[in-house]
Parts: structure tokens; C-alpha cells; sequence
């Protein structure tokens, strides 16, 4: 095996997206920030990317970043499997010298990577066999992946070190714990915000996937009994969960707002930086993209009672966990503005805590590691105690 000396430039491969421009998630987000800056750092990248109705398939490059456009089956099941797989493929004869690949679910295709010696490293994200969505085989599947994940990676990627925690108590392996990068936006002003007929610190907000495990009935049902006159603005859709945002809409009242998907930067930007407060339910994910925007906005953040939140907003955040925690915070935002304003100085200061070049570094830094030989499978895939740790990781934190 080739081993490269530490300056050498190497051809690092990122996959099991749906790729860049990122327009959709976490870890479309990281595979944007990290895979530019490695470019600037003088290595070759090559992100490939789900071909969906807005891609233009004749663009081949994005800053800096080499782009592979590949189909999928457009079916929740297997939109992520298909679509990594025909990537797998791709890559056995396009051999780079590390590949990064994101989301544990891909990991049927990792015996592919191993046996056609491509060192590679898996993302394991969040416990994604939590969400509602998968129902009982496709939860299933998820805990199999994990243990997939294990066996045939030559290293795991952790972006929280509750998940981390977590493969270390389960299957005695130890993943890189790198989290992601907090965009600090400065002043994003509050021009467009009249686009979307709302005032400056005068409203609450939810960006979230209208998922369960992003607790959004929670927060409209707590909100909705607090009695709060700002209004509730609610961003975000989800391709797969009609009867869950119906029976979010039917809930609602005047006061809830549904923006729907809002894939316009700068407005989002300005929504998250001028919100009384940011209210943020996510629950089995792990350092949250979502949360570090809002946080790097100045936001004041109420987010839901879990280890991995708790992790990231420290002193910065409130927390609940059912509709009268939310209702007793809406209504104390709503009293008090200073103090929203005071928690929202206290959210940028934790925020620059995850920044996106020490995360690139990183990277790099793994990334030579598997080219060099250096990582190998990093557990048994055999789970120590099984369910022990998925109580403590999900369970509410008092």
C-alpha cells in the first residue's frame, strides 16, 4: 500500500449523499463546507450526488469539487441504499485514496469498498432506528447497519460524543468524534423578512423535517396553550410524512404559520437570526445542523431534553420535553425579550466552539490516516449490551 507523506495530495471521495450544492441536511451541509475547504487545502475531491428534478446533470464541478451524478430509486426505503450503491460501483474503478461514507444505512455496500482494498471511514450519524418513520423491519434494518458499520469500516465517524459514547458501550468500538461547523452569520439583517409578512423579534420558530422525533406536535400543541400573541412560524416539509404534517395543520390555529420548505439561504438565515426564539425538537440525531445555524445567528434556543442537545448548548439553552414545558417556555419568552436577547449573546459564544476549519483538519487528518494504513475495523460489530445505552442517549435529561 502506498503510503503518502504528509504534504502529499490525496483523492478523497465523499459519498451517500444526495450531494452539493447542499440544499437539504446535515450532512449535505458537511459534505459542502469540509469538501471545498479540503480542496483549498490541495486535494482531490469527488462528492457524488443523487440525481433528483433539479439537477443539472451537465454541471461537473462546484467549488472545486468534482462531481459524480448517479440515480436512485425515489422510494424511502431505498432512495439512500440504491443510490450508494451505484456509487460503490463507481468507485471500484475510480479507486480513490480514502473514501468518507455518510449514514450507516449504506453500510451493505462497505464489504465492497474493503474487498477492493479502498480504505474507508463511515459516518455513522445519529440512532436513526428511533425514528417513527421506519416502523418495525426498517428499524431493524438500521440496528443491523450499525453493526455493519462496525465491522467493515476501517473507522467510524461520530459528530457528538453521546454517539461516540454510545458505540463504545455498545459494540466496544471507538469512532472520531468531529462534530460539525456553526456558520457565524454576524448581522444578517431583516430586509426579507417582510416577504414573509413578519417583524424583527417578534415571532417564535421551528425549522425541522415534520418527523416525530422532531417533536414539532409537541411544540404547536405547547405552544398553542401557552396563550402566546407572536406568532409560530413553522419551516420545513417532508416528502414522506403527509399524515404527520396533516395532523399538525388540523392542530394548529391562526397563530401557527407554516412556510413549508424554505431553501432560499438568506431568508432562512434571516428568520433564524431575528426569531424571539428558536425552538429546536430534534431528538435522535446527534450535533444538529440545524441547531448550530440557529446558534451561530445569535438565537435564543428551546430545545428538547436529550444528551446530545445538552451537549452542544450548554448554558446557552432551555429544555422540555412535553407541551407544558413548551407552554411555560413560550409564555416566558413572550415576558421577557431581554432575556432572550441575553441567551441568544450567550448561543453565539457556544457556537464558536464548532468551527468549520478545525472540523476540515479533521478530516484530513483521517483521511490520511486510512490512505497510510493506519485505521483498522474498530470493533466487533457484537453489541456488549444490547438496549443498554439507547434509553440513556434518548431518554429525557433531568
Amino acid at each position: 500500500m502506498r503510503v503518502p507523506v504528509a504534504d502529499s495530495r490525496l483523492r478523497i471521495a465523499l459519498v451517500g449523499t444526495r450531494g452539493v450544492p447542499a440544499r437539504y441536511g446535515g450532512f449535505e451541509t458537511c459534505v459542502e463546507e469540509v469538501g471545498k475547504r479540503l480542496v483549498e487545502r490541495g486535494h482531490q475531491v469527488t462528492v457524488y450526488c443523487r440525481i433528483d428534478a433539479r439537477t443539472d446533470t451537465s454541471v461537473r464541478e462546484y467549488l472545486g469539487m468534482d462531481l459524480v451524478h448517479l440515480p436512485a430509486l425515489h422510494k424511502r426505503s431505498l432512495e439512500t441504499l440504491s443510490h450508494t450503491g451505484l456509487s460503490a460501483a463507481h468507485l471500484l474503478g475510480h479507486r480513490p485514496d480514502a473514501a468518507i461514507v455518510f449514514n450507516a444505512a449504506n453500510s451493505p455496500w462497505l464489504p465492497l469498498l474493503r474487498g477492493a482494498g479502498i480504505p474507508v471511514a463511515t459516518h455513522v450519524d445519529g440512532l436513526e432506528w428511533k425514528r417513527a418513520k421506519w416502523g418495525p423491519v426498517g428499524q431493524r434494518y438500521y440496528r443491523y447497519a450499525e453493526a455493519l458499520a462496525v465491522r467493515y469500516s476501517d473507522a467510524l465517524i461520530a459528530d457528538a460524543g453521546g454517539i461516540q459514547q454510545y458505540y463504545r458501550e455498545e459494540f466496544d468500538a471507538e469512532a472520531v468524534l468531529i462534530t460539525y461547523g456553526a456558520p457565524i452569520l454576524g448581522d444578517a439583517g431583516d430586509h426579507r423578512l417582510a416577504e414573509v409578512d413578519l417583524t424583527a423579534n417578534q415571532y417564535h420558530l421551528v425549522v425541522a423535517r415534520m418527523e416525530p422525533e422532531n417533536h414539532v406536535h409537541t411544540i404547536v400543541e405547547g405552544y398553542l396553550r401557552s396563550g402566546s400573541v407572536l406568532p409560530l412560524v413553522v419551516v420545513g416539509s417532508a416528502p414522506y410524512a403527509e399524515q404527520y404534517t396533516g395532523s399538525i395543520r388540523r392542530m394548529a390555529d391562526a397563530r401557527v404559520r407554516f412556510l413549508g420548505g424554505v431553501w432560499d439561504q438568506e431568508l432562512l438565515d434571516q428568520l433564524y437570526a431575528n426569531s424571539r426564539v428558536y425552538w429546536h425538537g430534534h431528538s435522535v440525531g446527534g450535533t444538529n445542523p440545524s441547531l448550530l445555524r440557529a446558534m451561530g445567528a445569535g438565537a435564543a434556543v428551546n430545545a428538547f431534553d436529550v444528551v446530545f442537545n445538552r451537549e452542544v448548548l450548554r448554558s446557552a439553552g432551555r429544555f422540555f420535553t412535553n407541551p407544558e414545558d413548551v407552554s411555560k417556555l413560550a409564555l416566558a419568552a413572550e415576558i421577557s425579550p431581554q432575556d432572550a436577547a441575553e441567551r441568544g449573546r450567550t448561543s453565539l459564544q457556544e457556537a464558536a466552539r464548532y468551527d468549520w476549519d478545525d472540523v476540515t483538519y479533521k478530516y484530513e487528518l483521517l483521511a490520511r490516516g486510512l490512505a497510510a494504513g493506519e485505521f483498522r475495523c474498530p470493533g466487533s460489530a457484537r453489541r456488549r449490551r444490547p438496549g443498554l445505552q439507547e434509553a440513556r442517549l434518548t431518554g429525557a435529561s433531568r
